[in-house]
């Protein structure tokens, strides 16, 4: 097995990674602050702090892979989806580097690969199992039949769980990424309202309508009592919390229920949060799954789960052309 190189900057994270033989040597990530004051992503700022980040990124994590670039024998990278602008300077480095080392080229879809984190470190998860994929723009139920066969069974129709987090946050006055803020929060408060759960049907998603209840609920609660929110604060989030929640886990459980599946994963940047963690493992308790859940390093955007996938991809000498280009979007 190889030693690769992973690049990922699909969104406002710079990381890079050292995978050996499917181990992670190291996985580096340069996070960008400057995107708090503006309480979202500015896509333009992502790009250019890709630039300046990168080459120092890389240059860490061979360091501390204890390589050097003459041991790099392939580059993999995220193709998409994501920010086009952020995407570019990944696809970028990583094609000049495969060059000049004449080493192959490995595209990665950066949904896949949220799935394939549960492969960085055991214990790993048997095919076929079940993920439930969160994150801040995606929210899917995969069958994982095999490492380079997913398939999607349900999907959001509108807004992913992230986005929920993130703007019922900013309406709550909370700063940005307000995903980890809710559930701090959450954790001192109890939930004590009672949001409109719009179901698409099926085994898709939709958040866009809770994101609208939360909002109304809030505008009548102030109208009551002007200091509504910041009395209740704690209590809030933990409602908005247990919402988001109950909608992703009834969906996991009839997809559960349709596929027979008992080997159930939780991947993505949500699956970081802690009452997410908590309840998946107390319904597999319950319903004689056997969950898995990455380490919180392996959960947000990281260089290791682009590397854990091409080793896969690698393996099969499934390598891409120079002339491959960055796709914000990628068809399923």
């Amino acid at each position: 097995m190889p030693t690769l190189l992973a690049i990922e900057s699909s969104c406002d994270d710079t990381s890079a990674a050292v995978v050996r033989d499917g181990t992670v040597l190291s996985n580096v990530t340069a996070a960008q602050a400057i995107h708090v004051e503006y309480g979202g992503v500015v896509p333009e700022y992502a790009s250019r702090a890709h630039q300046r980040n990168i080459t120092p990124t890389v240059a860490v994590a061979l360091r501390r892979a204890g390589v050097t670039e003459q041991d790099i024998e392939g580059v993999a990278f995220t193709r998409g989806p994501g920010l086009i602008g952020s995407l570019m300077v990944g696809v970028s480095f990583a094609k000049a580097f495969a060059l000049a080392r004449g080493i192959p080229l490995i595209e990665v879809d950066h949904m896949q690969a949220h799935v394939l984190a549960h492969f960085a470190e055991p214990p790993y998860p048997d095919f076929p199992f079940l993920c439930l994929t969160v994150s801040g723009g995606h929210t899917q139920l995969v069958v994982v039949h095999s490492a380079l066969e997913q398939e999607i069974i349900g999907r959001t129709i509108d807004d992913a769980a992230g986005e929920a987090f993130d703007k019922s946050g900013k309406l709550l006055g909370l700063p940005y990424p307000a995903g980890p803020e809710i559930d701090r929060l959450a954790r001192r408060g109890t939930p004590v309202l009672t949001f409109a759960q719009p179901d698409p049907g099926g085994l898709d998603f939709s958040f866009s309508g809770l994101k609208t209840s939360i909002l109304y609920t809030l505008q009548k609660k102030a109208r009551e009592q002007p200091d509504y929110v910041a009395g209740n604060l704690a209590d809030i989030c933990a409602s908005v919390q247990q919402a988001i929640i109950d909608t992703l886990l009834g969906k996991l459980i009839a997809a559960a229920e349709q596929t027979e599946l008992t080997q159930i994963a939780l991947a993505g940047g949500v699956s970081a949060n802690s009452a997410l963690r908590q309840r998946l493992e107390k319904e597999g308790r319950q319903r004689g799954w056997t969950t898995f859940v990455p380490r919180l390093e392996y959960c947000t955007d990281n260089a290791a789960m682009i590397g854990v996938m091409a080793t896969f991809k690698h393996a099969q000498r499934l390598f891409a052309e120079h002339t491959v280009a960055p796709a914000a979007r990628l068809g399923k």
